[in-house]
């Protein structure tokens, strides 16, 4: 009978234990229910019972490993993606940073060659009116001299022929020249006539055609003259024409050349720009895979984290509760027990 009782108690006891567990908020009901039950209903031996708790505690402690295996994994993706994030966050706004300036360089580099370009033809245009001009230049220059040269040839044949007649020694005898071939008719009607036989005529003749050679002689300086600073304006026209042209030649080279250059400069951003752009694209995709893994993270780690301490608690209540109705049913208190079967038996 005393071993009835003390073994009854001991069931009272360790459901009490459990049910204390059982009624805290955060415990696992129904897991305490079912060794509750086998408890209560004596179905079991306390072997078994023993076996069904040590079962329960062990699969309680891998559950909780479990939690913590999770939670440490939870932290560390957390962790190792949140970087990923900003490490992808920081490329997107660089290459961003790059797309623009490779944008603005290229507007830059067009402009600069479209200007570049459109030099070249000014120049070309300014180098075309200045031959042509030089042309006309040259053109009036060579006709200039040639109509002097021969209003010179004119006036030394007028003169030579004063000269045949009122200063014989000073006469040269004239070659058959083109000048003097196309105006022989009209010297020989503009010849002056022969010098009267009068002393005294003749006098007055010759001063008159030493009024006319001085006269003559003038003229023909004025056109020595005017020949003279042709000659010199040409020569420093023909000067300025040549270093025009040779300065026209270098600038037109070097702008070529920048126009090559920045051709190649904007064909290798456009190649970089290219790169930026596929490499922006596929970034942006990394970042936004990033981002759907740690909402996903989020999905399946927030509600084991915002609640592993709540159900570590738990499930250490649990473990202590069944740990003690073990003790309980081992025959831990197996004395208290007894004390209180006699008490009861006396009664």
């Amino acid at each position: 009978m005393q071993i009835k009782v003390s073994s009854q108690v001991m069931r009272e006891q360790a459901l009490a234990l459990l049910q204390s567990a059982k009624s805290a908020k955060k415990s696992d009901r129904q897991r305490l229910d079912y060794i509750m039950l086998a408890i209560h209903g004596k179905k079991f031996g306390f072997d078994k019972v023993l076996k069904m708790i040590d079962d329960m505690v062990d699969l309680l402690k891998t559950e909780q490993q479990d939690d913590n295996d999770k939670k440490e994994y939870c932290e560390m993706q957390f962790d190792a993606a949140d970087d990923k994030k900003k490490a992808l966050e920081r490329d997107v706004s660089k290459l961003e940073q790059t797309i623009s300036q490779s944008k603005e360089t290229i507007e830059t580099l067009t402009g600069e060659i479209k200007a570049l370009e459109e030099g070249i033809v000014a120049l070309d245009k300014q180098v075309a009116e200045a031959t042509e001009q030089r042309k006309e230049e040259n053109s009036d220059y060579t006709t200039l001299m040639a109509n002097d040269g021969a209003a010179k040839e004119l006036l030394g044949m007028a003169k030579n022929r004063l000269n045949k007649f009122y200063n014989p020694k000073l006469y040269k005898p004239e070659g058959a020249s083109f000048v003097q071939i196309a105006t022989h008719k009209q010297s020989e009607e503009d010849a002056p006539p022969p010098p009267p036989e009068a002393p005294g005529a003749y006098k007055k003749k010759g001063e008159e055609s030493t009024g006319v050679i001085a006269m003559i002689d003038d003229l023909v300086k004025e056109l020595d003259m005017e020949m003279t600073e042709a000659e010199t304006e040409e020569k420093l026209a023909q000067e300025e024409y040549e270093e025009l042209m040779t300065d026209s030649k270098d600038k037109r080279a070097a702008d070529s050349k920048s126009i090559t250059a920045k051709e190649g400069e904007k064909a290798n951003t456009e190649t970089a720009l290219t790169t930026a752009d596929d490499t922006h694209h596929s970034t942006v995709k990394e970042l936004m895979a990033t981002e759907e893994y740690i909402s996903g993270l989020h999905g399946d780690c927030d509600w084991l984290i915002k609640y592993f301490d709540v159900r570590k608690e738990a499930r250490t209540g649990e473990i202590d509760a069944l740990k003690k109705a073990k003790a309980v049913l081992s025959g831990a208190d197996f004395s208290l027990v007894q004390t209180k079967s006699r008490k009861f038996l006396r009664h």
